[in-house]
């Protein structure tokens, strides 16, 4: 039997209507996606500086693997002695996507050292570390945070840039995972955490350093050598 002319516009118009309904269903759900799925760039509303004073050490190998795990990038500052003995650790370190600085090398109170000691602590310190694959460290941090025009003098004469820290997340002090966290969730864009290479306890708190940082919008970033502030990774 012929089709009508009446039942024919119903027919057209139904497919009409299933045709509009999976276009909107499909628009729908590519702008679901694309909300969902932020651009990295976007999620960044600023940059911290993660440090790691005191390695290379046995504990290097874990933490690196943790931080790679996570999508953490950080600042190695090395001893010179460590760097010097476990050169496969440094090469590692810059595979992982680190950057190294300059922790002198024995870790004495350089405050109490004549110049030259200084500069012997931070020269031998570079050579360990571009020895061990780690190239010219920019970056410098005095042990125990101690410093002095001279000491800050002696660490620019080899290129470098003395970094201190903003947030001390106590681990050398024996911190427990959960305070070591809470310390990452008191960075602000641009500043930098006091943390430590060789803390189990530290490395347990990796991953939850992760997520505060992403719930706030906070990436981990490199530290500038020119303003010494936390900054996205050239």
């Amino acid at each position: 039997m012929a089709a009508t002319p009446r039942s024919s516009f119903r027919t057209l118009l139904t497919r009409l209507t299933v045709l509009a309904t999976a276009a909107a269903a499909t628009l729908t759900a590519t702008t679901t996606a694309a909300t969902a799925t932020p651009s990295r760039a976007a999620a960044c509303s600023g940059y911290v500086g993660l440090t790691f004073d005191d390695g290379p050490s046995g504990n290097t190998a874990g933490l690196l693997d943790a931080l790679r795990r996570n999508g953490l990038r950080a600042t190695m500052f090395n001893q010179g002695q460590y760097a010097a003995a476990n050169p496969s650790l440094v090469r590692a370190q810059v595979a992982a996507g680190m950057w190294i600085g300059n922790h002198s090398y024995t870790h004495p109170h350089l405050t109490g050292l004549s110049q030259a000691g200084i500069d012997s602590e931070i020269s031998r310190t570079q050579q360990a570390i571009a020895n061990a694959g780690g190239g010219t460290p920019k970056l410098f941090r005095p042990p125990y945070g101690e410093t002095n025009a001279t000491v800050k003098s002696v660490a620019a004469r080899h290129g470098l840039t003395q970094i201190i820290w903003d947030v001390d997340s106590q681990d050398w002090n024996g911190a427990s995972t959960e305070a070591i966290v809470q310390a990452a969730g008191r960075l602000t864009d641009g500043r930098t955490i006091l943390l430590h290479d060789w803390s189990a306890n530290t490395l347990a708190a990796i991953p939850g350093i992760a997520r505060v940082l992403a719930s706030r919008g906070l990436c981990a970033g490199m530290i500038s050598p020119r303003t010494g502030r936390a900054v996205a990774p050239g």
